[in-house]
């Protein structure tokens, strides 16, 4: 039963038996003695003198846990995690051997091992990184194909859910909401024409001609459809290069991954390898939830692991009011930025469709999503994602001793943050994706399989930050 509790805790507990049980059996002592002693002793001075001894000991005890905690149960802690982010996460991190000096060869014994996995590990690494510069050229020189030939071509697993876009197809599915990967199709057009094209394969196995229209009916586009049997569809709609790029060059966005529909799970018993993240931030007027308003939001979206190159929310908000140039001098957002920008009932609209049937991920999450509970009305939405906050991950993975903020975990799971991208919206929201990245692989290796052990885990930080999971 203990071993759910963390090492210091149970040490702690120790050291409190241990206080307990001398002071049961000075106690057992001075009643023995007492009993042994003439009719009519007092029993005053022997109570004075259980309490001093009790007293005196209580506080032998928690200075000697004192120094137990600091020089040993600490120490232990952190080496524990910096052989986890070595081994599971690839970051290049020293074994701190003199904060870990009081455990003998325990510290030095560690370090040996990391130099040892380290040069296996960059002999490999470099493999991989010519094997990726490879696969990367051939899938530029796809995109520049696919990006001159006037149809935007969408791949659809069983399920109807968007496993590959090109960039005409992410022009054409931005009209409608932001384009993003393991979307169902119906998020963007009405099924109906869609569901009859699919009836139509068994007479004629060749491409069949649909009709897409959204759902308000106000685009319309020719395409074809093409069953691909157990992998899904091909979806082929047709577009004027001209006119179907407003958004700007993009890369092929794919993740054949999802060819394979994971099986839909209660969220609390889904593994976190299977699920769908946005980590975001906002930049605001002020620090205040009730009074100050957002300006900037930015975000991306993660999947199997991975950043899905290509899809990025970045918009500034217009606020209604002028920013205060104490905000501006933090986060470099003036009102000349803002003013021709859509209002957070826009802009939080696009979000909330961006962020649709994902995990919100945020560093100090109450603040941010706060802010957009604050005015959900207005949004006409609710902001009831399940939430994860990076600070508690953090606090899971390397204890509450730590510095949690941003720069600290960055710094501490090599994370690259260029000082003209922090405090901005885009910047922050990079940063915690990618921690995000290094922490899921650090959890499992705790034991952390899916999002219900993790929430629990995380709650057991509360007095850190409040966890918004009902």
């Amino acid at each position: 039963m203990l071993t759910s509790l963390s090492l210091r805790l149970r040490i702690f507990l120790f050291f409190c038996l241990l206080a307990a049980g001398s002071a049961a059996l000075a106690a057992g002592a001075l009643a023995f003695g007492w009993s042994r002693g003439d009719a009519g002793l007092p029993t005053g001075p022997f109570l004075t003198a259980f309490i001093a001894f009790t007293f005196l000991n209580t506080g032998l005890a928690l200075g000697v846990w004192l120094l137990f905690d600091e020089n040993v149960a600490k120490p232990i802690t952190r080496l524990s995690a910096d052989l986890r982010l070595r081994a599971h996460s690839g970051v290049a991190c020293d074994v701190d051997t003199e904060a870990a000096r009081y455990l003998g060869d325990l510290a030095p014994a560690a370090s040996a091992l990391t130099e040892t996995m380290s040069s296996s590990v960059m002999d490999t690494a470099a493999q991989v990184a010519r094997e990726t510069q490879r696969l990367k050229s051939e899938s530029e020189r796809l995109t520049a194909l696919l990006t001159e030939i006037p149809i935007a071509t969408i791949l659809l697993n069983p399920a109807q859910e968007i496993v590959l876009y090109d960039a005409q197809a992410a022009a054409v599915l931005a009209q409608i909401a932001p384009p993003r990967l393991k979307a169902p199709l119906s998020d963007y057009f009405d099924m109906g024409a869609v569901a009859e094209a699919m009836e139509a394969f068994e007479p004629a196995p060749g491409p069949v001609s649909v009709r897409l229209q959204d759902a308000t009916a106000s685009l319309h586009f020719d395409a074809r459809l093409k069953a691909l049997g157990k992998d899904g569809h091909m979806l082929m709609i047709d577009v004027d290069t001209a006119q179907s790029a407003p958004i700007g060059q993009r890369p092929l966005v794919f993740d054949f991954d999802l060819i394979t529909a994971a099986e839909t799970k209660e969220i609390r018993e889904t593994a976190l390898c299977d699920l769908c993240y946005v980590p975001f931030d906002s930049e605001t007027t002020g620090l205040s939830i009730e009074t100050d308003d957002i300006v900037q939001l930015g975000a991306v979206r993660v999947l199997n692991g991975r950043i899905v190159e290509g899809e990025v929310l970045n918009t500034y908000v217009n606020p209604g009011r002028p920013i205060p140039s104490a905000s501006t001098a933090i986060h470099r957002v003036t009102d000349a930025d803002v003013a021709d920008a859509p209002d957070i009932a826009t802009a939080g609209r696009r979000f909330h469709h961006f962020a649709r049937d994902a995990v919100l991920v945020a560093h100090n999450a109450p603040f941010d999503i706060g802010l957009l509970r604050r005015v959900q009305g207005e949004m006409g939405v609710e902001w009831d994602h399940p939430v994860l906050d990076t600070v508690l991950l953090s606090a899971v993975v390397f204890g509450t001793t730590e510095d949690h903020s941003l720069d600290a975990l960055c710094d501490r799971l090599a994370v690259s943050l260029p000082e003209a991208l922090r405090h901005t919206a885009l910047g922050d929201a990079q940063a915690t994706a990618e921690a995000l990245v290094r922490l899921l692989p650090l959890l499992e290796a705790k034991g952390i399989r899916t999002f219900g052990d993790l929430v629990d885990a995380t709650r057991q930080h509360g007095r850190l930050l409040e966890d918004l999971n009902s």
